[in-house]
């Protein structure tokens, strides 16, 4: 049985090919339009998906949308009349777009797959984030906690999923919103919505909470773990363009201007912001204020979030504990959530924000509306595209591209080892490309973790970035222990995904401090030789060479650009940046003669 899951028209859409309960592909749209966080109907995504299958849409049984327009379109409407007039604006847009395309999926489906309208099917936005963990953990049984922006009406949600059964018990409804909380401190931090969150999460520990009273003046929790927030200060349930207002503003100061370069005493200022300015002292204690309120409204969504963590651990007295919506890729919280609520073990969907509600549908129709048994974990993320090595031997031959081909994978691991340990730095393109935002060692940029100027470098010369922002270390799942505060890492699940941060052991930061953050902590990834074999020799032979089973994983793409999927996405971004050298698939380019 063929199931198509879709997700769209918010923002990082998504299709996914579910076939007897088994995920055969899942892919963003991104990394096929090259437009980062694309969110319109995924026809790339899907052609892949049916490609990768081997089958067309006229083998679909069912193909299933991820939330329920009429339900969503309902919310977008009553919140205008109950906002009206200073939403006129966004009852207009609303108009325009939804009448146009979101509103008609099911026609839309129809017309672009031709199945027969009885195989369309819907879930809500919710449901499917907490099916595309569940379904994907090892759990037969768990709690689950769905936090994001909104969906259909819902923010948040809590439950518990046992055997093929999905029961969501609470929800909180709009226009109270954890994630919309956030994404206001982001725009006022200067940075983009549904792109920079991750961002403040960086900036948060140059900070010092200082502004945790502020923040708990604009929501209120409940001992149930609810909340609701002071819609006084905020603007984004009935404008298109600001999630904050003036009463904000006047509580936190003057927004941080996007044009204005982030930089504090203790991040330093990197040369390719050019000239430092005259000023400096000036712009680092603005900048300053500005890092106290990410570190502010950090620590308000981590407290808000073991909050409802806590309350569902003791009323469903369930160990186990499954996550996604996109506030669940806020790995600082998901490591205290760990530490601290009572939950012994965690499953977060590593596409957890709306295009892992692609997967998400596709198993709830299987399961849930079909009543078909689990047997499928997803113990890995590498569920893209893969070209093989003639493909990849074409490019590089019509390009007139110099290369080497290496001929084993033992010369490729023993090369790019030798490379890492050198001091280059390597983009590192191999098999299917990753589901989700994070580079896990299938689209990489790789660089030696024990050199503490190679966060610089990697900055400077590849990411063209933030100079606070770290990067994350890849290290063995059997000797995470050694370097990081996770006991048994190889039995946790979001560990694999790079979806904790968690404490550098003191007596390793200076084997790792390229990695390891200005607070003493790293979002780390762990690798197992089961579930990325090539990955983990690579890693394994860098430490034969170095004693350090560990090195620098960064995303394959440069600022502002999705992370690359093809051979040619690779080698661009290889030639516009200052990468030594580029392992893609079984052949070696190189900027410099060997």
């Amino acid at each position: 049985m063929n199931i198509l899951g879709i997700s769209c028209f918010y923002h990082d859409a998504a299709a996914a090919l579910v076939r007897d309960g088994e995920v055969v592909a899942a892919a963003e749209e991104e990394r096929f339009s090259r437009i980062k966080h694309d969110f319109s109907f995924p026809h790339r995504a899907i052609a892949f998906c049916l490609a990768q299958g081997g089958i067309t849409s006229r083998d679909l049984d069912y193909v299933i949308f991820y939330e329920k327009p009429f339900v969503k379109f309902e919310r977008i409407l009553k919140t205008c009349l109950a906002t009206f007039p200073r939403s006129r604006r966004v009852f207009r847009e609303a108009m325009v777009v939804w009448l146009k395309d979101k509103l008609w999926v099911r026609t839309l489906i129809r017309q672009t797959l031709g199945v027969e309208p009885s195989k369309i099917l819907f879930s809500e936005h919710h449901l499917s984030h907490a099916a595309s963990a569940f379904y994907c953990s090892p759990f037969e049984e768990a709690a689950i906690l769905t936090v994001d922006g909104v969906g259909e009406w819902t923010t948040a949600s809590y439950g518990v999923g046992r055997d093929r059964e999905i029961s969501l018990l609470k929800e909180i409804h709009f226009p109270h919103s954890l994630g919309m909380l956030y994404s206001a401190f982001t725009a006022y931090l200067g940075f983009e919505v549904n792109e920079g969150e991750y961002k403040v999460m960086g900036m948060a520990p140059y900070g010092r909470p200082r502004y945790l009273d502020e923040v708990w003046r604009l929501i209120r929790m409940a001992p149930d773990g609810s909340f609701a927030l002071d819609l006084d200060y905020f603007s984004y349930h009935y404008s298109p363009e600001r999630t904050y207002n003036g009463r904000f503003e006047k509580m936190f100061g003057p927004p941080r201007p996007p044009s204005l370069h982030f930089f504090t005493r203790d991040t330093g200022f990197p040369s390719y912001f050019g000239p430092r300015p005259a000023d400096y002292d000036r712009l680092a204690e603005m900048n300053q204020h500005y890092a106290d309120v990410a570190a502010s409204i950090q620590r308000v969504t981590e407290e808000v979030l073991l909050s409802m963590a806590r309350h569902l651990r003791k009323e469903t007295g369930m160990r186990r504990l499954c996550l996604a919506g996109g506030v669940a890729l806020n790995s600082v919280a998901n490591g205290r959530i760990l530490r601290e609520t009572g939950f012994e073990e965690c499953y977060i969907q590593p596409a957890a924000g709306d295009g892992g509600g692609a997967v998400g549908a596709a198993l709830y129709a299987y399961h849930a509306l079909l009543g078909k048994p689990r047997q499928f974990v997803m113990e890995h993320a590498a569920w893209g595209q893969a070209w093989t090595p003639g493909e990849i031997r074409e490019f590089l031959e019509s390009r007139g591209i110099a290369h080497q081909e290496v001929g084993s994978e033992d010369e490729l691991v023993n090369r790019t080892a030798g490379l890492l340990a050198g001091g280059k730095v390597v983009g590192w393109f191999q098999g299917r490309f990753e589901w989700g935002p994070r580079a896990l060692g299938q689209r990489s940029i790789l660089a030696d973790p024990r050199r503490p100027e190679m966060k610089d470098i990697v900055n400077v010369k590849i990411k063209f970035r933030e100079p606070y922002r770290p990067f994350a270390p890849s290290v063995l799942a059997d000797r995470a222990a050694e370097y990081f505060d996770l006991p048994d890492a190889d039995r946790h699940y979001p560990a694999r995904f790079m979806l904790y941060v968690v404490d550098v052991r003191p007596e390793k930061t200076q084997a790792v401090p390229a990695t390891t953050h200005v607070d003493g902590s790293a979002r780390l990834q762990t690798v197992s030789s089961e579930w990325n074999p090539l990955y983990h020799q690579l890693i394994q032979r860098f430490g034969e060479v170095t004693g350090v089973p560990v090195v620098l994983n960064t995303s394959f793409n440069l600022k502002g650009e999705p992370i690359v999927a093809s051979p040619a996405d690779a080698f661009k971004t290889f030639a516009s940046s200052g990468m030594d050298a580029l392992a893609l698939g079984p052949f070696i380019v190189r900027k410099e003669s060997p």
